[in-house]
């Protein structure tokens, strides 16, 4: 009975701590209110599984992941867009064909999460 008890309660453990990597994992997943390089807004959405979608124009798709404080997306477009999180703020740079994440991007502004 004892060995028991032992084994439930190291899966509920493992089970919490499995639940809160997954919603550490999320904090970027949502809607978010960005500009394009002619400043007008747009959308970009962060689904779960890594699956991102864009209001942009003709509607771009990609994917993203989260490295450190910020959420990488590179599109179909060949273009990378980051989201980071500087402060209490969130800050959108985006990153033409080719260019490294490293240089300066190529356009940034403001990202607030709207869903």
């Amino acid at each position: 009975m004892r060995k028991e008890l032992i084994v439930t309660l190291a899966a509920g453990f493992l089970m919490g701590v499995t639940s809160l990597s997954a919603l550490a994992a999320s904090a970027f997943e949502g809607v978010w209110q960005v500009k394009d390089t002619a400043g007008k807004p747009f959308e970009i959405t962060l689904s779960s599984g890594g699956v991102a979608k864009a209001t942009r124009g003709e509607g771009m798709t990609g994917t993203w992941k989260e490295e450190g404080e910020a959420a990488v997306i590179t599109w179909n477009t060949g273009w990378t867009t980051k989201i980071t999180k500087q402060g209490n703020q969130y800050h959108k740079a985006a990153y033409s064909k080719g260019q490294s994440l490293d240089a300066a991007p190529a356009n940034s502004s403001d990202a607030q999460k709207v869903k």
